[in-house]
Parts: structure tokens; C-alpha cells; sequence
């Protein structure tokens, strides 16, 4: 009878163990995502108090606001791909044992973040202003959106540095100071934006160009207050921080290569959406205003999806560091299932609200009656876009760097941008039609990488 128990015991003894792990690793995601999803909402809720402010004061500054900001984000967002590698490889020093060398990991995060950010905001400030022009978009709309632009892209290099700090903090799972450094540059924000938005104490009202201005002075607090905390922290030193690191070639290309994928991922992405403000640009000026509150609601929700893809990131870049499959499975397999709930709960919760929001951005009834349908029709791209980004994120921890990069490609400008033209515009749906092709894009990225990793996890290390 004994000799039978055995078997069993060891059974038992099995799934005891893997339940903790479980355990272990879901505690650990959330500690690790919460703060980031907070800091990740910081940024949204910078973009949402500005679009709320200026689309009170007006409609058609808002589509100025839209216009100026879609190929910021684009810069923006692909400027954060490439410094991915700073997360990365600093959780990777910290799985292998080697905590004092992730300095170096910041050091060099820091110069490749202020080139690149600089080279950005050249880059936007040369290219925005004539490409605004020749897209197709009424004239008053293009010079609107111009000289909201040109502020945009003096905040690139302030941000990007930003960027490089709170990659560096979330890698050594310390993601709270960064999200507290958020939250106080929205502070910022908010005072700055009313009082150059509708011009306060006598000041020009300044509209879409204030809110501009009024991200600059936010983003260079930002990155103030976070290279002023890593230099005060009691172990600065100890992790390498004011060490000038050995040359170390191999390290610096890795650093780049996850970037790369990263970045050039954004910048797909991200350019595919800014594309849906050009069609919403060719439907009129009331669409581009209704598209921006869907796109402001929409992002703010990817915020968290986005936080928990850097929990995942790094518990997945952590057992990878330490080759332990089972680890990077089980961290990826938790991941999609916290995040799959969150994108049902999202979903169920913004459907029946969706006039009310639409109403919270805007006074004019016209771009409420636009936005409202809209905005009940994305709750369906909702769940399969989180998906898609921790599914991304998991794998470029693991070494997967380009896939996703293909993926992202197929999906938002294979299939999104010409789908969201021909729904739009020869059939006539509008609004509604851009929307139908992002849930389409969505689900078609999300089934690949959610594919590739389980193929991946079936592989040895």
C-alpha cells in the first residue's frame, strides 16, 4: 500500500510545488505591473487632461491637437522601442547574478536615449511640417496641426531620457518611483495646460499649442526628477551607476538589437494609427475630433496591458537569464490570463458608458453623436490588442526579437490601413469603418504571437 502511495505523494508533492510557483510568479507580476500601470496611465492621463482641456475650449482645436500629436506618437513611441533593450537586459544582469553591472546597462541606455530622442526631434521638426501638408488634410486643419507639431518635437529629448531612467528602475523591480514621478509631472501638466490653453492671467489663449507647450514643461520635470532619484539612491553605486564601464561591444549591440525590434515594432504600430487620423482628416473635421476621442479613450486603456507586458517582460526575461523554461512558460502563460480578464472587465465596463465618455471630452453635440457609436464598437479590439502587446513584450524577453516586429507589420499596415480606408471611405462607414479595422488587425496579431510563444515554449533553451 505504501509502495502505491508513493507514486501519488510525489504526485501531490508535484502540483503543491507548481501551485506556489504559480503563486509566486502572479504576486510578482502584479507588484511588478502595478506601479507600472500607474506610471503607464500617467502618460495617458497627460494626453487625456489635454485633450479634455483643449476640447472644451474647442472642437477644432482638438483636431489641431489630434493632427500635431499623431506624428509625434509615431517618433515618440518608436524613440521607447529602442530603448526597450535598458528593461531587458537589466532584468537578464539581475537573473545571471550580475546586479552591479546593470549601471552600465543604465549608462549606456542614457547617451543612446539623448542621441536618439535628439536626432527624433531634428527629424520631426524637418519632415512633420510639409508631410501634414501633402496628406490630403484641409488647409486650416495642416497649419493647425503644424504649429502644434513643432512644440511636440521639442519635448522628444527630454522624454526619451525620461524613458531610459524608468526602463533601468523597472528592470531592478523598482517601478514605484517612476510612476510617482509621473503622477507629479501630470501635476505640472495640469497647471501649465490651464493656464495656456484658454489663456489664464491675461495670457493669449493659446489652444493646441499650449497644450503643447504644456507637455515640454511636464516632460523635462519628468526626466529631472528621475536621473535626480537614481543619483540619490543608497545603492547607486553599488549597481554601477557613476562607474564608467569597460568597453564591452557585445553587450552595447544586444542592448540595440532588443531595441531594434522594439522600435521598429512602434513604429509600425504606431504610424498605422496615426494613418486612421489622416482617413478620419479625409471624412472631415468633426471625424477627426470624434477619432481622437476614441483613439485618447482607447489608449488610455492599452496603458495597463502595456504596464503588465513589462511585468511580463521582466519575469520572462528573468527565468530566460536563469534557462529555465518552465519558468518563462509559466510567466507567460500568467501574464495572458491576468491580462485576458482585464480585457473582458474593460470591455463590459466602457460598452454601455460610451456616450457619457464621449461627452466628458466634448460640449459639441455634433462630434458626441460621431464618437459615441465608435467608442461602444472598440470595446471588441480591447481585449485581443492587450493581448497582443504582453504576447510581444514576452517574447522579445526571450530572445524572439523580429517576430513580433513581422507580426505587427502583417497586422497593423498590411491588413489595418487599407482595410480602414476602404471601410471608411468607398464604403461609407465612416467612423465606424476605421474602428472594424483595428478589432480585424487586432485579432489577427494576437492569434500569430500568441502562436509563436506557445511554439517557442514547446522548445528547450
Amino acid at each position: 500500500m505504501r509502495v502505491m502511495d508513493r507514486p501519488a505523494a510525489q504526485a501531490s508533492s508535484l502540483a503543491g510545488e507548481r501551485s506556489s510557483l504559480v503563486r509566486a510568479d502572479l504576486a510578482q507580476l502584479l507588484k511588478l505591473s502595478g506601479p507600472v500601470v500607474l506610471a503607464r496611465l500617467g502618460i495617458m492621463t497627460m494626453g487625456l487632461t489635454d485633450a479634455v482641456v483643449v476640447g472644451r475650449y474647442s472642437a477644432q482645436q482638438l483636431g489641431y491637437h489630434a493632427l500635431g500629436w499623431a506624428p509625434t506618437s509615431v517618433m515618440l513611441t518608436a524613440v521607447v522601442g529602442l530603448l526597450t533593450g535598458i528593461q531587458v537586459m537589466t532584468a537578464r544582469a539581475i537573473g545571471e547574478g550580475r546586479r552591479h553591472e546593470t549601471g552600465a546597462v543604465l549608462r549606456r541606455g542614457l547617451v543612446y536615449a539623448f542621441w536618439v530622442s535628439l536626432a527624433s526631434t531634428v527629424l520631426l521638426a524637418l519632415a512633420g511640417p510639409p508631410f501634414l501638408h501633402v496628406i490630403g488634410l484641409e488647409p486650416d486643419l495642416a497649419d493647425g496641426a503644424t504649429r502644434a507639431l513643432l512644440v511636440f518635437s521639442l519635448s522628444l529629448t527630454s522624454y526619451g531620457v525620461s524613458v531610459a531612467a524608468s526602463f533601468w528602475l523597472e528592470g531592478l523591480a523598482r517601478p514605484g518611483p517612476a510612476a510617482w514621478a509621473m503622477w507629479a509631472a501630470n501635476v505640472v501638466n495640469l497647471g501649465l495646460v490651464l493656464l495656456f490653453v484658454p489663456g489664464t492671467f491675461g495670457l493669449p489663449a493659446m489652444g493646441a499649442v499650449g497644450a503643447a507647450w504644456g507637455t515640454f514643461g511636464a516632460r523635462t520635470f519628468l526626466a529631472l526628477a528621475l536621473l535626480a532619484y537614481i543619483a540619490l539612491m543608497p545603492e547607486a553605486r553599488a549597481l554601477g551607476v557613476f562607474r564608467k564601464p569597460a568597453r564591452d561591444r557585445a553587450a552595447e549591440a544586444e542592448q540595440r538589437r532588443i531595441g531594434y525590434g522594439a522600435g521598429i515594432s512602434n513604429f509600425l504600430e504606431v504610424s498605422a494609427f496615426a494613418s486612421m487620423n489622416v482617413i478620419a482628416g479625409w471624412i472631415g473635421g468633426l471625424a477627426v475630433a470624434a477619432w481622437a476621442i476614441v483613439l485618447n479613450l482607447a489608449a488610455i486603456v492599452f496603458m495597463v496591458p502595456l504596464g503588465l507586458a513589462t511585468g511580463a517582460a521582466v519575469l520572462v526575461g528573468r527565468a530566460y537569464g536563469a534557462r529555465d523554461p518552465a519558468g518563462v512558460h509559466r510567466a507567460g502563460a500568467i501574464s495572458f490570463a491576468v491580462t485576458a480578464v482585464f480585457g473582458v472587465i474593460v470591455s463590459l465596463a466602457v460598452w454601455p458608458a460610451a456616450g457619457l465618455i464621449s461627452a466628458g471630452y466634448t460640449r459639441d453635440a455634433a462630434t458626441i453623436a460621431l464618437a459615441a457609436p465608435a467608442l461602444a464598437l472598440s470595446c471588441l479590439f480591447f481585449l485581443p490588442d492587450a493581448l497582443q502587446v504582453v504576447a510581444a513584450q514576452a517574447l522579445r524577453a526571450r530572445g524572439d526579437v523580429w517576430l513580433p516586429t513581422y507580426t505587427h507589420l502583417a497586422s497593423y499596415i498590411a491588413v489595418m490601413m487599407p482595410l480602414a480606408w476602404w471601410l471608411a471611405i468607398p464604403m461609407k462607414l465612416g467612423i465606424d469603418g476605421i474602428v472594424w479595422a483595428v478589432i480585424v488587425a487586432s485579432l489577427v496579431s494576437c492569434a500569430l504571437l500568441l502562436g509563436r510563444f506557445w511554439l517557442l515554449s514547446r522548445r528547450t533553451l
